[in-house]
């Protein structure tokens, strides 16, 4: 039986655009996970930590505690700790102002990014993706310079009150960094493996427009001030929808 080329080319395009919408789902829920991540990263009072501590039998043991961007907690007798701040106000401690409006920011970013999962029904995907991944970069940014200037600040008072006196910039002394801090670092890593996915699923997206769209491409490229806009998107274009729906 022969085969066309024409035929093959359509089986082609037909699988990559069912390989990309599979990929582009995992992309938008693992988004979606990213900004849950941020708003514990924001508020989870346990970016560092005191250390178990060897004393001597007769002298009080050390305090024991965490400590966060907005609040320091310091365990009691009783099995919820003691915890001083103002998370309620969202009220930094005074030395991480900086990180916690870092966080804020790239927690704002990330969530903008989420919301912008609703263009896909209305505009280019191509589009939709390269803005996405513009904001998870400018978040990634945000996030790494606040794991920059957290450690930077540990020269304070809350600090040295739960920490000894030997705390000094990047210098935790008798504490270490908890599983917040290391989850700030992480968030870096999986902000920039998403901006890099989504900026490929666009580029791909583009060699998958419609040829109405690439002539407006063209107008603009010409130098014409007023071209025609049309925001649909490509990704669901009849001509795409047919090929999924085709047998």
């Amino acid at each position: 039986m022969h085969v066309h080329t024409s035929d093959v080319a359509r089986l082609y395009q037909t699988e990559f655009i069912r390989s990309a919408r599979a990929v582009g789902v995992l992309w938008a829920i693992c988004t979606l996970c990213f900004g849950i991540i941020e708003v514990v990263i924001l508020i989870q009072p346990s970016w560092v930590g005191t250390r178990e501590l060897h004393y001597q039998a007769g002298t009080p043991p050390p305090q024991a505690g965490t400590l966060g961007l907005f609040e320091v907690c310091v365990e009691t007798d009783w099995p919820v700790p003691e915890c001083r701040g103002s998370l309620d106000t969202l009220t930094p401690l005074p030395a991480f102002q900086s990180p916690a409006v870092l966080v804020c920011l790239s927690l704002t970013a990330v969530w903008a990014s989420v919301g912008c999962l609703c263009l896909f029904r209305f505009c280019n995907a191509a589009t939709v993706y390269k803005i996405c991944a513009w904001l998870q970069l400018t978040a990634g940014f945000c996030l790494a310079l606040a794991c920059l200037l957290f450690p930077d600040s540990w020269d304070c008072a809350e600090m040295r009150a739960l920490c000894g006196d030997r705390v000094g910039s990047f210098s935790p002394g008798n504490c270490s960094v908890h599983w917040a801090f290391v989850l700030a670092m992480l968030g870096v890593l999986d902000a920039a493996i998403l901006a890099t996915l989504a900026f490929v699923l666009g580029n791909r997206q583009d060699a998958l427009l419609p040829d109405d769209a690439k002539d407006e491409s063209s107008y603009l490229a010409a130098g014409n001030d007023n071209p025609p806009f049309k925001c649909n998107n490509s990704f669901f274009s009849p001509s795409v929808t047919g090929l999924l729906l085709s047998p």
